[in-house]
């Protein structure tokens, strides 16, 4: 509990009828060392390829080098035993040998454990060291005065433990605001064009298509051909350099059951609006149950966030690390405008841009607001949707 591992990494191995309980005993560590433990076991009695758990990497580091599997040994007559390795513990840069729940700990509350007593084999500081530290040591930094003095609930009150995806949102919330110099924009377009064509066509597309027409793929739309005419918008920022994205992978922030996820469409340039229409079907399904798989959700290039759909009317979207970019729609509402010296009730959208100052400037944002802004105007109730 409380350990970090890379996404895709087994975090468990199930004994079966095929593998003995008990496993043979290690030789005694070198003096000083401290071990993880990692078993393999055979998949069945004919000599199969080994099931292998992979640890953890931490900061970065790579994985131990793969353990020789049974795939490479003579056949065996009888089910080989459960085998264990040993696998040493990575090293602090002082030297000093911590679990990975250890070294997250000490590193989220700025503790230098280099000033704790390590209770440990081999005096090894272990994750209840830390917490006795936190609680009667002193804290290093006055970051760390406020990570571990934390204010107690009272009876009116419920203090509500972190879950893992909340905290994973916030540490990429706090990146982004932490590197990325964030600056916005805000135009209004008239989107009534839109509102007719899709209340004429609504019924008849998803009969043929399969898929309800939201107002999402509209926008999608739009904002592909800004980013083809902005391709600035389409990047991010690598110190010396901006890196101009090639391929369109574009980000749909969805409100899933543990939080906040963003799956990506990839290749979005190349889909028509029903394209489109079915890929945000899919993808928004599949992050509410809970389906996406890894390569759903990596690789995006600019972020679309719809708080329209909750009913806010202007937003000011965090920008999605390390992108360049992120625009907000806001609700459709019926509003008096002023049309040819008179007024008319019109329907009406607010567009957000958020955007990394270090890559563009507000002549670029001003220009892909534009292009956006100019196509969903232009839709009519003729405008072809298939």
């Amino acid at each position: 509990e409380g350990e970090t591992v890379p996404m895709g990494a087994p975090i468990a191995e199930v004994e079966t009828a095929d593998a003995p309980a008990v496993a043979p005993a290690l030789p005694p560590p070198p003096v000083g060392a401290s071990y993880l433990l990692r078993d393999v076991t055979p998949v069945g009695p004919t000599g199969g390829a080994a099931i292998e758990a992979a640890e953890p990497t931490v900061d970065g580091a790579p994985p131990p080098a793969p353990v020789t599997t049974a795939a490479s040994q003579p056949p065996a007559a009888t089910t080989a035993p459960v085998r264990t390795e040993a696998v040493p513990l990575a090293e602090t840069d002082s030297g000093r040998r911590l679990s990975p729940a250890v070294r997250r700990l000490a590193r989220e509350h700025s503790v230098d454990v280099n000033s704790i007593t390590g209770t440990g084999m081999g005096g090894r500081v272990t994750r209840d060291d830390v917490l006795e530290y936190l609680k009667s040591g002193p804290p290093t930094t006055p970051a760390a005065t406020a990570v571990t003095s934390p204010i107690a609930a009272t009876e009116d009150e419920e203090r509500v433990p972190v879950s893992p995806v909340r905290r994973m949102i916030a540490q990429a919330m706090v990146r982004s605001v932490t590197e990325i110099p964030h600056a916005w924009s805000l135009v209004e377009a008239d989107v009534s064009g839109m509102v007719a064509l899709r209340a004429k066509v609504r019924d008849e597309f998803e009969r043929q298509e399969g898929v309800p027409l939201t107002y999402l793929p509209f926008v999608i739309k739009a904002v592909i051909e800004a980013l083809k005419k902005v391709p600035t918008m389409n990047a991010s920022w690598d110190g010396d350099a901006i890196i101009l994205k090639k391929r369109i992978n574009l980000g749909l922030a969805v409100a899933a059951p543990n939080g906040l996820i963003v799956p990506v469409i990839h290749d979005a340039g190349r889909l028509s609006l029903s394209g489109l229409a079915g890929a945000v079907n899919d993808l928004a399904s599949r992050a509410r149950s809970n389906r996406l798989t890894l390569d759903d959700v990596r690789g995006g290039t600019f972020t679309l966030n719809n708080t329209g759909a909750l009913g806010s009317v202007i937003s000011g979207p965090i920008i999605n690390h390390p992108q360049a970019g992120i625009m907000t729609t806001d609700a459709i509402e019926k509003r008096p405008v002023v049309r040819a010296d008179a007024i008319a009730i019109r329907s009406m959208m607010n567009l957000c841009l958020s955007f990394d100052h270090r890559v563009n400037d507000g002549a670029e944002a001003s220009a892909f607001l534009a292009v956006v802004k100019d196509r969903l105007e232009s839709l009519t109730p003729d405008s072809p949707v298939f």
